[in-house]
């Protein structure tokens, strides 16, 4: 036999033998959107909070006309407003009827509001017409003055390459971009939208009554709601206790302390206020607990949990096991605002469960969406009134200097004096 010949008749039966390799599947899989919809956001409010800021205006009058807040009843949005006590918000949505009017959601027994919750659509309120004025309004504008410090991690003294330093006379539009860069994961969750039954309303109004549990089976219940729309909340996502934030000074810093919340998935802290700079200009000063450069605008809220994990990697925010952070002294002039936020672990449901293959489309029925944090709030440099264990029935749980408070008639603790000072350096 040839030589030639034999070497071609072996490749041949070489490549016939040969196991073929499947194409790999690159198809995407269809996902359909879910039938029905639930958001139910979790929040607890404690230390400073917007019921002690009467008469600062701006944001806090805002979020109160809008929600209702600060008025000493429950209305939809308080997971937002930081009124103190513990809210829950829920919102729920049926794809099938857009104009949904009603819905009940059936909660455990441990919550205090068994055996249900009636979920009502918000009335659409009509808008104000705009006026009928053509004529342009010149408005002289001056630039602002003065400079923005950024300071960021615990320890008691400032560390090398601080402050970053933002001088606003001459600062760009791409100068105020990259100082005030934040990390931000926030979503979708409870919210007002004609059409969407949510809780609490004017028919259903009532408070989060002390020691309530979200633990057990909840359900929901509308026209166009398919059957068996019900999952289990467990202990991650119940009511969060109110942060127990102390504060002790030292030579060189003020140190912070906490008591570990068990369902807390990572802190993050944050301080913002001023002093008094040369020529007669205001500088303003952020501090933040991150590791790394992190002005934190975008961290008080609910977050996921894939950015959670991240950032923890990333030392942004700080782990479930830390129970102390130091503040240096002397960045900041005139007091400051603290604030300190425990992230819940999020919980996202959906039935049936999605395909592993990617060849079956997932049609869900349902998705039901659980967000949880608690947030509270100080005038940096004074002690914080601690919450009773479990005490989730909206009281206020005001700051209070070690030398003042309830048994020094008379004083605010020193609180009302740090606000004017802020209410002056930023314009409140």
């Amino acid at each position: 036999m040839n030589t030639r010949i034999g070497l071609l008749m072996v490749a041949l039966m070489a490549a016939g033998s040969a196991p073929v390799l499947a194409a790999k599947d690159t198809r995407k899989q269809v996902v359909k959107p879910p039938q029905a919809q639930a958001w139910i956001d979790v929040a607890t409010f404690s230390g400073m909070t917007m019921p002690a800021m009467g008469g600062m205006g701006g944001m806090a009058s805002m979020m109160s006309g809008m929600f209702g807040g600060m008025t000493g009843h429950n209305a939809f949005g308080n997971t937002e407003t930081g009124t103190a006590g513990s809210w829950v918000d829920v919102t729920l949505y049926a794809r099938d009827n857009p104009r949904l009017e009603e819905g009940i959601q059936t909660v455990p027994a441990g919550s205090k509001l068994a055996p249900e919750l009636k979920l009502v659509s918000p009335k659409q309120k009509q808008s104000t017409p705009a006026p009928e004025d053509d004529q342009v309004v010149k408005e002289d504008f001056e630039p602002p003055k003065g400079k923005i410090y950024l300071y960021w991690g615990c320890g008691d003294t400032v560390r090398p390459g601080q402050p970053k330093v933002l001088d606003m006379a001459k600062a760009s539009m791409t100068d105020y971009r990259s100082f005030f860069a934040n990390r931000r994961a926030t979503q979708r969750g409870a919210h007002l939208a004609a059409g969407r039954p949510v809780w609490p309303n004017e028919q259903d109004a009532r408070m989060v009554p002390q020691g309530a549990s979200l633990v057990g089976e909840h359900a929901f219940k509308a026209q166009g709601v398919p059957d068996g729309f019900k999952f289990a909340i467990g202990p991650a996502q119940d009511i969060m206790p109110a942060i127990e934030l102390n504060q002790r000074e030292t030579a060189t810093a003020t140190m912070l302390e906490w008591q570990r919340l068990p369902a807390a998935r990572a802190y993050f802290l944050s301080a913002m206020g001023g002093r008094g700079g040369g020529g007669g200009e205001n500088e303003m000063v952020f501090w933040t607990s991150s590791e790394v450069p992190e002005i934190g605008t975008g961290l008080m809220d609910y977050q996921t949990n894939p950015a959670v994990d991240n950032w923890l990697k990333e030392k942004v925010l700080l782990s479930p096991e830390v129970k102390t952070c130091a503040v240096p002294k002397g960045i900041f002039g005139e007091g400051a605002m603290l604030r300190m936020i425990a992230y819940g672990t999020e919980l996202q449901l959906a039935h049936p469960a999605r395909p592993t293959d990617p060849k079956i489309a997932w049609e869900p029925q349902w998705n039901a969406k659980v967000r949880v944090k608690s947030v509270t709030s100080a005038m940096l440099g004074m002690t914080a009134a601690r919450p009773e264990r479990g005490d989730a029935a909206g009281r206020d749980y005001t700051s209070q200097s070690s030398g003042g408070g309830a048994n020094n008639p008379g004083s605010d603790g020193g609180i009302g004096q740090g606000l004017n000072k802020l209410k002056g350096l930023f314009g409140f």
